[in-house]
């Protein structure tokens, strides 16, 4: 396969996926749930606020871009926590491997659970609550494989099962990523992907928790029945994202990385940004990032979003000894909010 073919495979997604992103119906946002398939729990991606989608590699790329699986090196095993909006008292735990089978393939496996702290339990009697408290439970797992054609052309697809549920009441669901990344220039600075998220099946609560018990509607014997309340089924939050990056090579150690994206979301505003990375000899990684949501500042009644829109992160990776190829890695970015804290990620990455 050349080049030609290649550069003709990248603008036809590109304008497939263009065309998909403007038949979206903004009457429908806010209907979807799962939200947490849109949290970003990975440190070195958070950085420059999840825009790394042409040149993710590794275990980061089974949330953003399933492509960049196969562009890890060998084997990595990364473990991150967030503290989502400092002050919710909300964590996201994760666990990612990625590791090379072959050649040209490469498997990945990622597992993130929300840590949404303690609820007060309320009834209508109690309204200020009974003293007893409850925690939801908040998981999803993804499983993916990618593959590359010639260095050029990477694609990868993920398969993710999706579970919420407390005590007495819960949903489970399945979703589907993909994607492609198209890498090319002299010295392969100019990278390229595209990615389709959360596409899957409705979920819908079920359980004991969605049943009451009533009175006799006949009043004349007095008994207990009891109700099934039937849940509204509801959507993943199907995402479209689109991005560019560029590696200026100043000379071998020092590395200047621009990156540019567009994401367009089934059921929310659309986003654009752009963030800049500077890499030193491969051990030290300072970045920065600022994302726009498309409309949410216009005169229109939509409020602004909690993120303001700037990011930025830092990332140290060493040998484990000198001369070894195995690196161990810290990872760390913060992400301003409107209100709270801001969210801050951090990892520890092994690269063998």
């Amino acid at each position: 396969m050349n080049k030609f073919f290649y550069t003709f495979l990248a603008l036809l997604l590109t304008v497939g996926s263009i065309e998909w992103a403007h038949a979206g119906n903004p009457d429908r946002q806010g209907e979807a749930g799962a939200a947490q398939l849109l949290l970003n729990p990975w440190a070195r991606s958070a950085g420059l606020h999840t825009m790394t989608i042409s040149n993710v590699s590794g275990v980061e790329a089974m949330r953003i871009n399933p492509a960049g699986v196969v562009r890890v090196n060998k084997t990595e095993f990364v473990v991150g926590n967030t503290r989502y909006l400092d002050g919710t008292d909300i964590t996201l735990n994760s666990f990612g491997l990625a590791a090379k089978v072959g050649k040209n393939g490469a498997f990945g496996l990622s597992i993130m659970a929300v840590d949404v702290g303690d609820i007060p339990v309320t009834t209508a009697e109690q309204p200020q609550g009974t003293g007893a408290t409850f925690s939801p439970s908040l998981f999803n797992m993804g499983l993916g494989y990618s593959h590359i054609f010639e260095n050029k052309v990477s694609v990868g697809i993920v398969a993710r099962v999706v579970s919420e549920s407390t005590a007495d009441v819960g949903a489970f669901g399945m979703a589907i990523d993909a994607g492609v990344q198209y890498v090319t220039g002299p010295q392969d600075n100019f990278k390229f992907g595209i990615a389709l998220r959360n596409i899957g099946t409705p979920m819908k609560f079920t359980g004991q928790g969605l049943t009451i018990q009533e009175q006799n509607p006949d009043g004349q014997i007095s008994y207990e029945l009891t109700y099934f309340q039937r849940a509204q089924q509801f959507e993943l939050p199907s995402t479209l994202s689109i991005g560019g990056s560029y590696d200026f090579l100043i000379n071998p150690k020092n590395k200047l990385t621009v990156v540019s994206a567009f994401t367009s979301s089934s059921f929310s505003q659309d986003q654009i940004g752009a963030g800049v990375e500077y890499t030193f000899n491969d051990m030290v990684m300072l970045r920065g990032g600022y994302k726009y949501e498309l409309g949410s500042f216009e005169d229109d009644g939509v409020r602004a979003p909690i993120y303001t829109g700037v990011s930025a992160g830092v990332s140290i990776n060493v040998p484990v000894r000198r001369g070894s190829t195995t690196k161990f890695g810290i990872d760390y970015a913060y992400r301003h909010s409107r209100i709270w804290n801001g969210t801050h990620n951090i990892a520890v990455r092994i690269n063998l």
